[in-house]
């Protein structure tokens, strides 16, 4: 799940990530935040300017593989993106 939101006067885009324990256990948990922060890392520079996203990992999260996560991200994103924008659903 990806929320996107405007932040006046942010000179860059910006991420943020919420990785509950409903997706598993310490370990599971941070590995998931750092896998998402990866697929993240080179998506913010596709965002304008002011953006803030906030990633929120679901529990198949932990069974994910990258790949599987790169897709989910992308499609949240781009749904995200066009709430924020008012473009058509």
């Amino acid at each position: 799940m990806v929320h996107v939101g405007r932040f006046p006067g942010s000179p860059r885009p910006r991420a943020g990530f919420v990785v509950s324990k409903a997706v598993g256990g310490s370990v599971v948990r941070h590995q998931v935040a750092r896998r998402l922060r990866h697929l993240v890392r080179s998506r913010l520079a596709e965002l304008p300017p002011e953006t803030g996203v906030v990633v929120r990992a679901l529990p198949p999260a932990a069974r994910a593989s990258s790949a599987e996560l790169s897709v989910d991200l992308d499609a949240a994103l781009r749904t995200a993106l066009r709430k924020l924008t008012g473009g058509p659903e």
